[in-house]
């Protein structure tokens, strides 16, 4: 016979399971100690990568080792200046990358911080507080209004105890908790109603309960070990641009020992010259600048979005990833929803009023057949009454509105000043207050108005008052009564019916059995978490992208679904809750994940599950969500995007991106320009490589030649680092391609460049050296000096990179409106002539790369090298655009 659930156990049982003979003398000391033994502290624990690791991390790139071995090697040769200037790329490099890894925060802190700091407990026969790490299985708790949940407890006693745990479960109301036995086995953590969560907070009333996990343990510590063991992923445009690093060295490398071997053979050269050659070789093929401009790309992109995108991203690969996002999977409350309850219907007998306006801001009508209503005394009763059966506050702080207290109850005090102002009140005095209990489910209050006459208000769940209502008139008609409950249910409504009673002047207290006489009721609210008003477009644009969004929620599968159809999340909309997923075989789970679209009654664990089932289907996914359950899934998630103003801090420290409005719509701007800047840092890789390539087929061909070097490594790093980073600025200010919304997302595994990409590359790096080559002959056999031969070469390289420029800046022909859709390209190109004005001209900059002065032949043939690679690039552009 399988043990019950602590959640299935009677009170009785449960005092026998931690073997306490009474609640009020709870543990003694010999079995505090025991516990503690076994169970451990009451805390969380992490694990911390210490800084010095995060530093050596980032010289584990491949790109890197080469640059290493070749500032060695020139050091060796004694050329020290070369060494130096090659040291300093690799440093700044392994700078930038520490930099992004150390900033990022630590999830666990903020969970840490979420426990309680002090608990109230009996211990041999004393009530005491103690600090909440002190706390063992088996403690007997205190809870009342106010304190937060300091372990995993099974509540034993409850007075009116009601705990807010929406971030823990998503439920935005708080619960209302029993000490009696739950009797399925498999319950949905939010309806386990009888157990109190570590971390939450109480919002009313008092209650004991049992301590049942303490530290990691604990629904939170569940939470924080999976945050703690969750994998960062690498990005899919890290590892297309790692595939593309080690492909590259292994050819560069390849062709640098081939040519080694052949010239010792040759014996053209002698071994020292040789070596400088093939490390010149090796350090001006040699993409050096690729992960430096990757991430000034990334970074350029990151900052813009934060200052006009209402988007903080954390990483800078994470906001690229968004341009590859297949799936986003979306808690619903407070993210596709308000989290703000708000009434959209009120049902009289054969007479049905709709409310506009969505929130706790007091802006909307009541509208009968479309226009606004005549106020007569039953809607006066009906809102006065909803009004005053409440014991939450509406608060107006600026512009914004909130509540202290109960969302649906908030949901009638809004709907009260859509029809009067703020902050007036209905002349009623308080006599008695019946709060809300799970039991009875309903609350009353007796007030006495001006004229000395007493009235009960109560509402509550219609199939407790619709009894009483039966009770008052014998004449009531509860089959349409309930199927008007039943239509609102299906449109994923909560319904709350209200209602009045008519009592003496002496009668003082409100009862129950009062109650049960007859009650007259007045109508049913249909009340409901209303869809943020950007989503819908938001979710029409990300559909249209062929990006998918996946709705995963506590909420019942009947609200979840209305809520998906509501938003137009899907045409179809196929709903599968937790405990279905919780019994499929793995193959079914996958497929479950990609056949629904709204997953409900989820834990955190079914998160996490959904957004691995999701990646091992091959689908960039990003997850967004606000509460301490989504911090598993986010931090798995491709991309994990939290809520910033109603986001929790363990949310947002698990989160890669944080939309600083709350805006969801803010997705579909942040996938355009994730798409944007993967299409720039393409661009800028296109750019890049036939660069680095024509310097290595520069010294290759040299070398096959058996000539004297024409440049030297300093000269080529010169043209790597400073002209290819400057220029490169220019793709960071690049607009959006014409249609990018309108693609589907790219796959996962493509590589990075094409095979047209590969050709065109190879043409340009192919005609860019030999240009530099027959010019370089050219002039030293007009009697130049080699120095001045070398200088002309570095300009015919930068200034074809220019003009190469502008036929990769764009898909469309240099000569369109294109040419002047990126102003300040022209900035840059101005900074760099600049720049090698300096290079060729300034003394001191002669001395360390070994320039000299040009003639304006040689500035002459340096432009017409780069007219050349325009017009040959450009009528490849052509060919392409015809097909």
């Amino acid at each position: 016979m399988n043990k019950k659930n602590i959640y299935q156990m009677d009170v009785k049982d449960v005092l026998e399971e931690y073997e306490l003979s009474d609640l009020e003398n709870g543990l003694n000391n010999k079995q505090v100690e025991e516990s503690l033994i076994i169970n451990g502290l009451n805390k969380l624990e992490s694990k911390k990568v210490p800084k010095w690791k995060l530093l050596l991390r980032q010289f584990n790139n491949m790109i890197i080792y080469i640059l290493m071995f070749s500032a060695l090697l020139t050091l060796i040769m004694g050329h020290t200046s070369d060494a130096v200037i090659i040291a300093l790329v690799v440093i700044v490099n392994a700078l930038i990358g520490y930099y992004q890894e150390a900033s990022a925060s630590d999830a666990l802190e903020r969970i840490r911080e979420m426990l309680s700091s002090e608990a109230t407990v009996y211990r041999e026969g004393v009530r005491k507080d103690i600090p909440s790490e002190e706390i063992v299985v088996g403690d007997v708790v205190f809870l009342e209004a106010g304190d937060n949940v300091p372990a995993d407890l099974r509540i034993v006693e409850a007075d009116n105890l009601r705990i807010q745990e929406s971030a823990l479960t998503g439920e935005p109301d708080s619960v209302e908790k029993t000490e009696e036995s739950l009797e399925s086995k498999d319950i949905p953590l939010a309806e386990r109603v009888n157990l109190a969560f570590a971390s939450t907070s109480v919002t009313s009333g008092s209650g004991i309960g049992v301590v049942t996990s303490v530290g990691q343990k604990t629904e939170i510590g569940k939470i924080s070990t999976d945050v703690n063991n969750t994998e960062t992923r690498k990005t899919p445009l890290m590892k297309e641009i790692d595939g593309l690093g080690k492909g590259i060295t292994y050819v560069i490398m390849g062709v640098a020992i081939a040519l080694f071997v052949f010239s010792l053979i040759l014996e053209t050269y002698s071994l020292s010259v040789l070596s400088l050659a093939v490390v010149t070789m090796i350090v001006g093929s040699i993409p050096e600048g690729l992960p430096a401009t990757t991430s000034v790309v990334l970074a350029m992109g990151v900052s813009d979005m934060a200052k006009n995108k209402n988007t903080i991203v954390k990483t800078l690969p994470a906001v690229e990833t968004l341009g590859s996002v297949d799936i986003v999977a979306t808690d619903k409350t407070g993210t596709l929803t308000k989290n703000e309850m708000t009434v959209k219907d009120i049902i009289f007998y054969k007479k049905y009023l709709q409310v506009t306006g969505d929130g706790y801001k007091p802006k909307g009508e009541i509208l009968h057949n479309d226009s606004p209503v005549v106020v007569d005394n039953q809607l006066e009763l009906f809102l006065k009454a909803g009004f005053e059966a409440n014991d939450t506050v509406l608060v107006k702080e600026e512009d914004s509105w909130t509540i202290n207290g109960e969302p649906t109850d908030g949901s009638f005090l809004t709907l009260f000043y859509k029809q009067y102002s703020y902050p007036e009140k209905p002349d009623y005095e308080e006599i008695d207050m019946l709060p809300f209990d799970s039991d009875y489910r309903y609350m009353a209050k007796l007030v006495e108005n001006s004229n000395k006459e007493r009235i009960i208000f109560i509402k509550g769940s219609p199939d407790k008052l619709f009894p009483m209502a039966q009770s008052f008139d014998s004449s009531f008609d509860e089959k349409y009564w309930f199927q008007q409950v039943t239509e609102l249910s299906e449109e994923g409504k909560r319904v709350v019916a209200v209602g009045f009673k008519k009592v003496s002047s002496d009668i003082e207290e409100v009862t129950h059995e009062l109650l049960s006489q007859g009650v007259d009721l007045l109508g049913i609210a249909g009340i409901i978490d209303p869809p943020r008003e950007e989503v819908i477009q938001a979710l029409e644009e990300m559909n249209h992208a062929g990006v998918h969004v996946k709705m995963i929620t506590g909420d019942h599968p009947l609200t979840a679904k209305a809520i998906g159809e509501k938003l137009g999340l899907a045409p179809k909309i196929n709903v599968v809750t937790g405990a279905e997923l919780d019994s499929m075989s793995h193959e079914e789970f996958k497929n479950a994940v990609l056949y629904n679209q709204v997953f409900a009654r989820t834990t955190p664990k079914n998160k996490m599950d959904i957004v691995e089932a999701l990646q091992e289907s091959g689908k960039v996914t990003a997850m967004t969500g606000d509460g301490v359950n989504d911090a598993p899934a986010l931090k798995r998630a491709d991309i994990g995007v939290a809520m910033g103003m109603k986001g929790t801090d363990v949310a947002k420290d698990s989160a890669d991106m944080i939309l600083t409005d709350d805006n969801f719509g803010t997705m579909s701007i942040a996938i355009r320009e994730g798409r944007r800047i993967y299409d720039n840092i393409k661009k800028s890789i296109l750019f890049l490589l036939p660069t680095s390539f024509a310097e290595g087929l520069i010294i290759a061909f040299t070398i096959l030649m058996q000539k004297e070097m024409p440049l030297q490594p300093t000269q080529l790093l010169w043209i790597n680092m400073v002209s290819a980073i400057t220029i490169q600025f220019a793709f960071i200010f690049e607009p959006a391609e014409e249609g990018i919304m309108n693609r589907k997302p790219r796959k996962t595994g493509n590589r990075l460049l094409n095979a047209h990409d590969i050709w065109q590359m190879a043409y340009v790096s192919i005609i860019m050296a030999l240009i530099s080559i027959v010019s370089y002959e050219w002039l030293l056999t007009q009697g130049v000096s080699q120095a001045v031969a070398s200088t002309m070469m570095i300009n015919i390289v930068v200034l074809s990179k220019i003009f190469y420029l502008f036929n990769i800046r764009t898909n469309q022909p240099v000569i369109s409106k294109s040419f002047f859709s990126n102003p300040k390209a022209f900035l840059i190109i101005s900074i760099m002539i600049i720049l090698q004005l300096i290079l060729t001209y300034v003394p001191f900059m002669q001395s360390v790369f070994y320039t000299e002065g040009m003639s304006m032949l040689a500035w002459g043939i340096s432009v017409a090298s780069g007219i050349i690679i325009l017009v040959i690039t450009e009528i490849d552009k052509l060919i392409r655009l015809k097909k």
